[in-house]
């Protein structure tokens, strides 16, 4: 059991739609949030606790991804669920919304089962909209849900529009979550790169917009005519999908979206040949796809950032990029991966502000799972304490995850999460009491 601590001189982003506030805070020596405020300082002085000093530090709830993948939760898998609650809970996230995508598919009640995580750790599943993910037959909705599933999800692509209009007609969801992909794969055209000038020049085998803008259409149109179903749009990652919602003006509230971590920091003007982060689905953008989906997020078009996480073996790593399969893992770095260049990409380049930040990778995220709004609480262990300001290099070995497709390996990032309660406090890197 570690020894009470005091934090101070700390940022403190108490919840949504509460202003910053600078402060101190009490972390028991159950590593939960005692108190925070004047009320903290006087505790902790009460208590004979010498002040650990953090200036430029946040205090915050942890952070929530609305949508990764684990295909093998068991075994020998490159990523178990262990390992993911490991690397999750490094990077601040508290809650994880895995896709039904695995093998076997889960899409029957007794495939959502065994399925859990510790307090204070969430672990939430998707339902499947069809059987096996296959888009013929409608799964079991209704016993997936009595069975815990947060909503219903389809694969990394479009399901056909008769099956989803079908699921919308039948509302056996009620008022959970329908997430599915607006992507054709017939419109690709077999490339994995957008469309663009980047790409031509690169040689790169090209995928047209369309091939995510006439999907999105008849999702549109869909939400338009079943206006009282929450159908919630996965990984926008074009300039066009992004002024299509824009200019929606259909009945009711206008469909959540939302866009991978890896599309905001990474598009066909920048990144390196030899990195990785190339073969994804959908595929990575141009600068302008990357720029408009940054503008979208923080105007509110955009509602979640998600981490979309799935990770690949060194086997399949070792294919040419045209056949490997496309994804990226994303949780993995000992102190975060997503967290650090996502603040210094959109808050410190893009000037986002801490409260815009957390909008998109904690609330928005809770709100399109149909979750309560992370805050701080007296007496939780949601909360993580972030150093926008300290730097690591994030080398191979340290990762938590073994798996083969993590991006900036060997790169220098800036910010670090020091601690959570989400960790053991032998995790926590925190400066000496003075």
């Amino acid at each position: 059991m570690a020894a009470p601590l005091w934090l101070s001189q700390l940022e403190l982003l108490v919840g949504p739609g509460q202003p910053l506030e600078c402060g101190d805070a009490l972390i028991n020596a159950q590593g939960h949030l005692e108190l925070w405020g004047e009320a903290a300082a006087s505790s902790a002085a009460s208590l004979g606790l010498s002040p650990i000093s953090l200036p430029g530090c946040l205090l915050a709830p942890p952070l929530v991804d609305p949508h990764s993948a684990l295909e093998q939760p068991w075994g020998h898998g490159v990523e178990t669920l262990d390992s993911l609650q490991r690397s999750a809970a490094a990077g601040g996230y508290g809650t994880v919304a895995l896709l039904p995508w695995s093998s076997p598919w889960r899409d029957r009640p007794e495939r959502l089962q065994g399925l859990s995580w510790p307090a204070p750790l969430q672990l939430h599943l998707w339902g499947s909209l069809s059987l096996d993910g296959l888009g013929g037959d409608l799964a079991p909705h209704a016993d997936q849900l009595m069975a815990g599933a947060i909503g219903l999800a389809g694969g990394p692509d479009l399901p056909p529009l008769p099956l989803l209009e079908r699921t919308l007609l039948l509302a056996e969801m009620g008022e959970r979550p329908v997430l599915v992909a607006p992507r054709s794969p017939e419109l690709s055209t077999g490339g994995f790169v957008r469309e663009g000038v980047e790409a031509l020049r690169a040689g790169w085998p090209t995928d047209p917009p369309l091939s995510e803008v006439l999907p999105l259409q008849g999702l549109l149109a869909l939400a338009a005519a079943r206006p009282a179903a929450r159908l919630a749009l996965m990984n926008l990652s074009t300039a066009a999908a992004v002024q299509q919602l824009r200019a929606w003006a259909g009945p009711g509230v206008r469909p959540a979206a939302s866009v991978s971590w890896w599309h905001l920091l990474a598009d066909s003007g920048h990144l390196d040949p030899t990195a990785e982060g190339w073969r994804l689905r959908p595929p990575l953008g141009t600068p302008a796809d990357r720029q408009a989906l940054i503008d979208g997020l923080r105007d509110g078009l955009i509602t979640a950032v998600a981490v979309h996480h799935l990770a690949l073996d060194p086997e399949e790593q070792l294919l040419p990029l045209d056949q490997r399969r496309p994804g990226l893992a994303g949780h993995g770095a000992p102190r975060g991966l997503v967290l650090p260049a996502l603040w210094q990409e959109l808050v410190v380049c893009q000037g986002f502000s801490p409260l815009q930040l957390w909008q998109a990778l904690c609330w928005g995220p809770a709100a399109l799972l149909g979750l309560e709004l992370p805050a701080l609480q007296a007496g939780s262990a949601g909360w993580l304490l972030f150093d926008p300001a300290a730097e690591a290099t994030w080398r191979p070995g340290q990762s938590l995850s073994a798996a083969a497709n993590q991006p900036l390996l060997g790169q220098r990032l800036r910010g670090q999460v020091l601690a959570s309660g989400l960790t053991p406090s032998s995790h926590w890197q925190l400066p000496v009491p003075g």
